[in-house]
């Protein structure tokens, strides 16, 4: 009789673990999983505590009902250093619980990431008297939509304290982990201030980070709706993402099949080389668009002397974010999903409180999400893809073209208050810009003429080429009358990102440029670091 799975942190089968499993303490059957991760006993349903041990896993003890429903599916953890912090954004001041998974004993220091890789301070060796006693534990089933919940088994000594307090400097903190090993892991946190201090707010795009997060074996580009019935043995002949056609059927079902995605994991996508500088090439796949990439705007930011607080996308949805307390509020490398509260907020500060945008990315605002709680979240991703385009007919109405995913649940499109949207092509190139309207005082101080090009140099690795890339976005329909634009990318088949600026009746004003490869240029493209730097001058004049 199968009585379960085995698989690890990715959901990926692990074939020769070793299970006992015992009832009233004691044995009765015995088990290896096979190269499914299958694992099958003649057992009468009933009440068992189920052992599980494999090299290079970390072995746990289940108790558990098994024989009389659908498969159990057992997680184990690999042996490797991970680690995340609880709440991942706080206030200063305010404290997270550091919850890291490692076999050996492992050194954490706290640093903070700006303009300069600052350390802050020293928390500490940690270890325990036990064999490999701070190793964590994963609960079974598909813990992406509940968390992993670490340190909650075996942590509750009060003498045995792993808390970190926020400084009184807003910022982008990393934890660095370090085992005896060698092994290093580093993991981000955000400190926003617990009341407006700068003129300036930067948003970090923690909810993107979470869509692209799989650690668990789902996010939202992975077995997007939820969990299937047996873990993966080879993605290319499993998964959707790969046996699909198009890569977007991943997005091809109702809002209300997409399973919940949980903030409460550990990131490998935002890991960072510990001897990492800002000016480095940004390595990597993920790095290139998450957390590594945003790094490199707060140290443009640094340099060039703009002081800001940074604050994450739940405390804007929350209203921990005060706009009226900040002059300009800038959103950058891809801030793909947002919440309605979100996008209700800013557009009313920039549309009646003369509130100043500034848009540094790309892909932005192109799905709506739903917090469940602080710690959870829902993505509304339905997509009715047509003719490669990346948005839809409105099903009520197919005369009436849905320019995203944003735009088909909130109603309104985010070029209405982004003054461009996204589109298909441009996607996976990059290229420099072309000026098309030098009269503008975005341009003073550049020595740039139309026709002139722009952002030839680029720290963005994965797609290398120039400032517009990766992914990009141009005005529509739903651009508010008025809007500029200043500058076209030059990438193939006219995908280029298109800089463009407004300005609203209330004094307000947004600028933006439309692609996500833009911040990787801003410390190494003379051009890019003027032209941001007169936009953010420019908006933080008084009036």
């Amino acid at each position: 009789m199968l009585i379960g799975y085995v698989s690890d942190e990715r959901y990926v089968a692990i074939p020769g673990v070793h299970v006992d499993i015992e009832r009233d303490g004691q044995p009765v059957a015995f088990a290896t999983s096979t190269a499914r991760g299958a694992l099958c006993a003649d057992i009468p349903p009933g009440e068992y505590q189920v052992t599980l041990v494999r090299d290079g896993f970390g072995s746990k003890v289940v108790s558990l009902r098994l024989g009389d429903g659908q498969p159990h599916q057992f997680r184990l953890l690999s042996d490797c250093l991970l680690g995340y912090v609880w709440p991942k954004w706080v206030r200063t001041g305010e404290r997270s619980e550091f919850r890291v998974h490692s076999v050996e004993p492992y050194r954490l220091s706290l640093w903070r990431y700006g303009w300069r890789k600052e350390p802050v301070r020293l928390l500490g060796w940690f270890d325990e008297h036990g064999p490999r006693a701070v190793m964590q534990i994963t609960p079974d089933g598909d813990y992406t939509q509940t968390g992993v919940r670490w340190n909650s088994e075996g942590y509750g000594n009060p003498d045995l304290t792993q808390f970190v307090t926020a400084s009184e400097r807003s910022g982008l903190y990393y934890l660095h982990a370090e085992a005896e090993s060698g092994a290093t892991f580093a993991f981000p946190w955000v400190v926003a201030p617990m009341r407006p201090r700068t003129p300036v707010a930067v948003l970090a795009s923690t909810n993107t980070w979470n869509a692209y997060n799989n650690f668990g074996g789902r996010s939202n580009y992975i077995n997007a709706t939820s969990l299937p019935p047996r873990p993966v043995v080879n993605a290319r002949q499993e998964m959707i993402r790969y046996q699909q056609p198009d890569v977007f059927d991943e997005w091809g079902f109702p809002d209300d099949q997409y399973q919940p995605i949980s903030f409460e994991r550990p990131e490998p996508c935002n890991d960072l080389a510990l001897d990492t500088e800002v000016t480095d090439p940004i390595r990597g796949r993920q790095q290139c668009h998450l957390a590594p990439a945003e790094w490199r705007l707060l140290a443009w930011l640094e340099r060039e002397g703009f002081a800001y607080d940074l604050y994450a996308d739940h405390q804007l949805h929350a209203g921990q974010l005060d706009l009226s307390g900040h002059r300009v509020l800038i959103i950058s490398t891809h801030p793909e999903y947002w919440s309605r509260e979100m996008f209700r907020r800013v557009k009313r500060w920039v549309d009646h409180d003369g509130g100043r945008l500034v848009y540094l990315g790309g892909n932005g605002l192109n799905c709506e999400i739903e917090y469940l709680d602080a710690g959870t979240m829902h993505v509304r991703d339905y997509l009715n893809r047509q003719g490669g385009a990346l948005g839809m007919a409105d099903p009520d109405d197919p005369a009436h073209y849905l320019e995203s995913r944003f735009h088909r649940a909130v109603g309104t499109s985010e070029a209405s208050l982004l003054g461009v949207v996204t589109t298909h092509t441009g996607i996976m190139t990059a290229a420099p810009y072309q000026v098309q309207d030098a009269s503008h005082w975005a341009f003073a101080g550049t020595g740039l003429r139309n026709g002139d090009s722009f952002g030839e140099a680029s720290l963005h690795e994965r797609v290398n080429g120039g400032a517009s890339g990766h992914e990009t976005d141009k005005m529509s329909v739903s651009s508010p009358a008025g809007t500029r634009r200043l500058a076209k990318g030059q990438n193939p088949d006219d995908g280029g990102a298109e800089i463009v600026a407004y300005e609203t009746v209330s004094g307000g004003a947004v600028f933006s440029v439309g692609s996500i490869t833009y911040p990787a240029s801003l410390l190494v493209d003379e051009a890019v670091s003027r032209v941001t730097a007169n936009v953010l001058s420019r908006f933080l004049a008084p009036t």
